[in-house]
């Protein structure tokens, strides 16, 4: 599991005109909350975020803050980051404090390996869930979860029961819904024209403008 330090600064005042003026200042605004503990209003430099989740592990990257000292060595993962609509520049991000001892939820990307045999004969790969919720120990999430798709004909489906994840990890879930599958290009032809269908009907179903 990938692991990275960042330093940060324990703030006072909160609110959005103090945040106008972090931002001004080349500074991010952000939370750190976490079970058993009274969340904390702190800022960044925005560098220090994007090369701590700048690896393959990206926001599930362990960070351990530095120079706060009612933060030191507290490990958080980054759990939400808002940009900027135009400049795409941060505006504000969430960390979650976590237990290293403790099994936790994290989002890990899937990531088919091979060319299936239905891609050979024309087909077209499909994946359905390009994240899968893990729960596991914060040291040992997987970077990516691999489902080989070489043996796969057109028509074949991957549900999630038959995902395999390292052992200590777990994948819950209440359904057992599709991850990827391989359609034929007759599939895809009947899928474009249901949606074309469902457009027309939409547009039909719209009143015409009155008369003026």
């Amino acid at each position: 599991m990938a692991q990275a330090e960042m330093n940060v600064t324990l703030r006072d005042a909160t609110g959005k005109g103090v945040a106008r003026k972090l931002r001004a200042n080349g500074q991010v605004p952000a939370v750190v909350y976490g079970k058993g503990m009274k969340p904390c209003v702190i800022s960044f430099e925005p560098k220090a975020l994007q090369d701590a989740v700048s690896g393959e592990s990206g926001w599930n990257t362990l960070i351990t803050l530095k120079g706060a000292a009612v933060l030191e060595g507290k490990v958080v993962v980054l759990k939400d980051l808002n940009l900027h609509p135009l400049r795409r520049t941060m505006v504000s991000a969430d960390f979650h404090a976590i237990d290293l001892s403790k099994k936790v939820n994290f989002m890990v990307p899937v990531v088919p390996v091979g060319k299936s045999a239905g891609e050979k004969e024309g087909g077209t790969l499909q994946v359905i869930r390009h994240e899968l919720e893990v729960y596991c120990l914060p040291t040992a999430v997987p970077q990516s979860i691999e489902i080989d798709v070489t043996s796969l004909n057109i028509g074949d489906v991957i549900h999630i029961e038959e995902v395999a994840v390292p052992d200590g990890t777990e994948i819950p879930f209440d359904v057992n819904f599709t991850v990827l599958t391989v359609k034929g290009i007759q599939e895809e032809e009947e899928d474009e024209a249901e949606v074309e269908e469902g457009e027309e009907a939409v547009t039909a179903e719209e009143p015409a403008a009155p008369e003026e």
